[in-house]
């Protein structure tokens, strides 16, 4: 093996040393096509500033509450958001801080590229 082909193995053997598993990278997909809807996005956005109830991220996004509640349940269910009862009240909140860092990059490379 000459010195191409050995630094090409190299550089193969250390991507898929940083390979996820495939399980983690079907979950990594699951992940961004949650995020990649524009509703949901805008709810994400409305909860940055921490915990709202149904009718606060209705009003802070311009949606009708039965399609909030929809995106809701799937951003809980993909583990983004979580929700708690206060009184009368559900109460949403941002569950995984790292989607909000992804966001927040995502929004300083678009001001970049202006």
């Amino acid at each position: 093996m000459n010195n191409e082909e050995k630094l090409h193995e190299s550089r193969v053997q250390t991507a898929l040393a940083a390979m996820p598993d495939d399980e983690k990278i079907e979950e990594m997909g699951a992940r961004f096509k949650t995020l990649s809807e524009p509703s949901r996005l805008k709810i994400l956005l409305a909860l940055a500033a921490g915990e709202l109830c149904v009718e606060h991220i209705t009003e802070a996004v311009g949606g009708n509450q039965s399609a909030v509640s929809h995106q809701l349940k799937t951003l809980k269910d993909n583990k983004i958001v979580k929700c708690r009862r206060e009184g009368k009240k559900i109460l949403y909140s941002v569950s995984d801080a790292h989607v909000m860092i992804m966001i927040e990059v995502a929004k300083e490379h678009l001001n970049c590229n202006e």
